[in-house]
């Protein structure tokens, strides 16, 4: 069965063998005017905005229950299928996306490596027509063991066996950049840029080598990692990757930066 055999990251000419598997839903985070002009054969587009709650000054916050019982209902979503999510920005939203499976317990999922950039650039099958699907009675329940919260961080900023993994810019962590009331970062956290884990030269797949790289920065897989940026969408990607790695326990801050910077009482670091 599809579901218990494919891979965490399925390459183009994996997914192009599976298009025609019903127990396939796939899954575009593309920018909608381009899902119209060109998109993997049967993916349904899905708008960045319904990932979050969107009220300031955290935006990037999980969404109400109801919120992402209407969205999965109107995927079609039965909790059976085998998903497959892209986006066309190297991994963000569809790690945000893969996250938010995470929370509601749906284990059986796959990112699709490099994207829309290396689906398109690499000759593989499309088409333009959007995929209309029967919305789905959903209930869900929410998994806690993959958020941190802001109180969860403060009560292990000084655990050795803790990685805050910020995928934000250089200059947004040094304070340099300022996108909120306080600039600067978590006290301890560790800044690798969520670009830096993607490769261009190979249509933006995972790079490769990665694990010496992070290690050398402390990121490791045997720790408790936190991941964040500013609003827990660059950090979509990173949580991926840690997964992809192997990682024993990872979490994301889906609060970020627009929460912990907008606050008067978080410790900060520059």
């Amino acid at each position: 069965m599809t579901q218990t055999t494919l891979p965490l990251v399925l390459e183009p000419t994996e997914l192009e063998s599976l298009l025609d598997d019903s127990n396939l839903l796939i899954i575009d985070l593309c920018n909608p005017q381009l899902y119209a002009q060109v998109h993997v054969p049967g993916a349904i587009n899905v708008a960045p905005q319904h990932l979050v709650v969107g009220t300031p000054p955290a935006t990037g916050k999980l969404p109400p229950q109801k919120q992402l019982e209407n969205l999965f209902s109107l995927i079609g979503y039965t909790g059976n299928e085998h998903i497959v999510v892209y986006d066309d920005e190297g991994g963000g939203w569809a790690g945000r996306f893969i996250w938010t499976l995470d929370v509601i317990g749906h284990k059986r999922y796959s990112y699709l490596n490099g994207g829309i950039h290396a689906w398109l650039k690499e000759g593989h099958k499309t088409e333009s027509e959007p995929r209309q699907v029967e919305p789905t009675p959903v209930a869900l329940s929410i998994d806690p063991s993959v958020i941190a919260s802001k109180d969860y961080i403060l009560t292990h900023l000084e655990n050795a066996s803790t990685a805050i993994w910020d995928a934000r810019s250089p200059a947004e962590y040094t304070g340099e950049k300022v996108l909120a009331m306080r600039a600067g970062h978590i006290p301890g956290a560790i800044n690798f840029e969520w670009t830096a884990a993607m490769d261009p030269a190979r249509n933006y797949r995972i790079r490769e080598n990665l694990s010496d790289t992070l290690a050398e920065l402390g990121i490791t897989p045997e720790k408790d990692i936190i991941t964040h940026c500013q609003t827990h969408h660059r950090s979509g990607f990173t949580y991926l990757v840690a997964k992809v790695l192997g990682f024993n326990s990872v979490r994301a801050y889906d609060g970020s930066w627009s929460e912990w910077g907008n606050l008067t009482d978080t410790p900060i670091a520059q």
